[in-house]
């Protein structure tokens, strides 16, 4: 019956994405349409100028003269067939480069979230077991200053110390390709190559996380559950390890899930600093050169990765809380 419950749980969440993916590509979709220029432009513009009647011929060439709500059908009525179109910029279908491109977002993404969240978790529970206390203080402070900081700043100065000055890390890239490294060793150099990255991304979610856990944890020390838990002799060990710990992490993981839009922000920042080969650095390319089919198909990937990470984390908050199941 819990499998069956749990089950059932997935299944709706499920039904529940598909209007909010389909919400995603209408507005992106719109909101693109609402940028200045297009590749017929552009591409005028790189040529030196051009004649109306060839940036009309360009237009027609790209899909760009049929009417907004006609081009809307015709992008939505190829997605059902999984077609995202032909980026005429890269002369390679936008699926293809999406999912060449998809492996270091992907690795970089999972990487940072596990750093941030566990050293964070970490983080807010020492700080609250030492309470009012200089270390308490101490994790207090840095994670304000970390949350404060700009990524980019952080970013050029770890290249500035690590990978300038000290050369123990390399300064940009996912690997050293003329090495043609291959096995455990390929697996070592991405590794190398991934510390700085992986660094410049976690401390603002280290930061944040740490602070909610801290408070999460305060809060679920003060509730009434904690009273009775210490009348019936329980000590505050036991008392936090069996109950405080897993109900304070309930805020921490919604906020995880909740952040990893904004995670996918950020590492179009750190994969400009750091040359990483993802999505990112993929969106900022194909923004300035205004192909918008590309760019579609990057805001289309996106959502689908938030929302499979919404997914998993309303999973986890049912298999730490049995009773949302209920409701």
């Amino acid at each position: 019956m819990k499998n069956a419950s749990i089950g059932s749980y997935i299944l709706r969440r499920l039904l529940q994405t598909i209007p909010v993916i389909l919400g995603v590509v209408v507005v992106n979709f719109l909101l693109l349409q609402l940028a200045p220029g297009d590749l017929a432009t552009v591409i005028a513009g790189e040529a030196g100028g051009a004649t109306p009647e060839y940036i009309a011929e360009l237009r027609a060439r790209f899909g760009q003269d049929q009417p907004l709500f006609v081009q809307l059908l015709n992008y939505m009525g190829n997605l059902l067939t999984f077609d995202l179109g032909y980026s005429f910029r890269q002369s390679a279908p936008v699926l293809d480069l999406l999912l060449d491109r998809l492996g270091p977002t992907l690795l970089l993404m999972g990487t940072t979230l596990v750093v941030s969240l566990s050293l964070g978790i970490l983080l807010g529970l020492l700080a609250a077991l030492w309470v009012k206390t200089w270390k308490d203080h101490l994790i207090s402070v840095t994670a304000v200053l970390l949350y404060a900081t700009p990524l980019f700043w952080v970013g050029l100065m770890l290249v500035l110390v690590f990978a300038v000055k000290l050369d123990w890390f390399p300064t940009s890239g996912m690997e050293n390709v003329v090495a043609f490294h291959e096995g455990w060793d390929r697996v070592w150099d991405i590794a190398h190559h991934l510390i700085l990255p992986t660094v410049t991304l976690s401390v603002f979610y280290l930061a944040l996380y740490a602070r909610l856990m801290r408070a999460s944890m305060l809060e679920q020390r003060g509730l009434d559950y904690v009273t009775t838990a210490r009348a019936k002799g329980l000590t505050d060990a036991q008392i936090t390890r069996r109950h405080v710990f897993r109900n304070a992490l309930l805020p921490v993981v919604t906020m995880a899930g909740v952040q990893t839009g904004s995670l996918l922000g950020g590492s179009v920042v750190v994969e400009a600093v750091f040359a990483w080969p993802g999505l990112g650095q993929l969106a900022y390319q194909s923004l300035f050169a205004r192909d918008y089919n590309l760019l579609l198909g990057i805001f289309f990937l996106s959502a689908i990765l938030v929302v499979v990470v919404n997914l998993v984390v309303d999973i986890i908050y049912v298999i730490l809380d049995p009773r949302i199941r209920l409701g």
